[in-house]
């Protein structure tokens, strides 16, 4: 089963491009700067910001939906990030030395099925989510912090 990730759009982010550290305050939202090249990872450009690199510490609804699976976390959006192209068949930078908690949500926005995935195993996880008729897409969360990494989703064979 062919697959795409794609980051999230950086205009949806364009409110706190720019704003002072109190703006983002009254924002609920914090800028910080990585203090290592690993451990900030962008969900804009999908990969990891680099030491010194500024980024804006924000809540994000990952799965908006009308249903007990709603779900929101804080998230690092990189302030100069570039959007990532989509990855079809194949993992972002992000996802790389990361094990993922990749939930399958079905049509409805119901969690259908889950797996954990080591690093290594995350491509054949995620073609196995996908393999199941009811799972409409997979969102993938860094599974020991728990935040949401990206959305993915079927691709090709006239999808």
């Amino acid at each position: 089963m062919a697959y795409r990730i794609a980051g999230l759009p950086r205009g949806a982010f364009a409110q706190y491009y720019g704003k002072t550290a109190e703006e983002l305050g009254r924002m609920g939202a914090k800028r910080v700067f990585a203090d290592a090249d690993r451990g900030f990872p962008c969900r804009v450009s999908l990969d990891d910001a680099k030491e010194g690199e500024g980024l804006i510490l924000l809540n994000f609804i990952s799965h908006d939906v009308t249903n007990p699976c709603r779900s929101a976390y804080a998230i690092y959006i990189r302030e100069n990030a570039e959007q990532a192209p989509a990855f079809v068949d194949c993992l972002p930078p992000v996802f790389a030395e990361r094990p993922l908690s990749l939930r399958g949500f079905d049509a409805e926005g119901m969690l259908h099925a889950a797996s954990l995935a080591e690093p290594e195993q995350a491509d054949d996880a995620i073609r196995a989510l996908l393999a199941i008729p009811e799972v409409a897409c997979i969102h993938a969360h860094n599974a020991a912090y728990g935040c949401f990494a990206a959305r993915i989703e079927r691709h090709g064979d006239g999808l």
